[in-house]
Formats: C-alpha cells, structure tokens, sequence
C-alpha cells in the first residue's frame, strides 16, 4: 500500500492547532508559575508555600517549635510539608495542564 498524501489545506490546518496548543501550555505553565500552594505539617508549626511549578517560595517554622530544640522533629515535619507541597502542587498543575494535553502522558504532567 502507498502512502496517502495529506492536503496542503489539511497540513496547514493541523499546524495551526499545535501552533495554538502550544501558545496555550505556555500559558498555562507560566500562570502555573504565579500560582502558590501552602501545605502545613505539625497542626501548622511548619508551612512550606509551593508554585504550580514546584519551586519552594517559603519555609516557615513556629518560633515555639524552634524553642523545643527538637532538631528529629523539626526535619520530619519539614520534610512532611515540603512533600504534600509537592504533591499539592503537582495535583494544581495536572487539573490545569491536563485538558490540555489530553491525557498525552506528557513528562512531568501527571494526570
């Protein structure tokens, strides 16, 4: 069998719809950017603040917590917010990537 030739009108028309596609993940990766989670371990004594885009913007850590001098504690409680910031952040960025890729299974788009 031969191979079928796709129409110049056909082609251009597909372009077109990556070009936007395209333009529109941009988009919303840079929003995703902008866009801010907060995740608390601890009932609150530490709070990681996290982009869409998973880079950390804050860490904060009650004064009484630094108080207790609890060194184990305040590095597990750490690391418990950072990883629901991340894990936060990547549900945001899924829910909002997500339509537009269609389920393509694209790196670093769970959903």
């Amino acid at each position: 069998m031969g191979k079928r030739k796709v129409p110049d009108s056909s082609k251009k028309g597909m372009m077109a719809q990556i070009q936007k596609l395209q333009e529109e993940l941009e988009r919303a990766q840079t929003e995703l950017a902008d866009e801010v989670i907060v995740a608390s371990a601890g009932g609150g004594a530490v709070k990681v603040t996290m982009t869409g885009t998973q880079e950390c913007r804050a860490v904060e850590i009650s004064a009484s917590l630094i108080e207790e001098r609890d060194a184990e504690m305040l590095q597990d409680l750490v690391m418990l917010a950072v990883n629901q910031a991340i894990q936060d952040s990547q549900v945001m960025a899924a829910r909002r990537l997500g339509p537009l890729t269609g389920g393509m299974g694209l790196p670093g788009i769970s959903g």
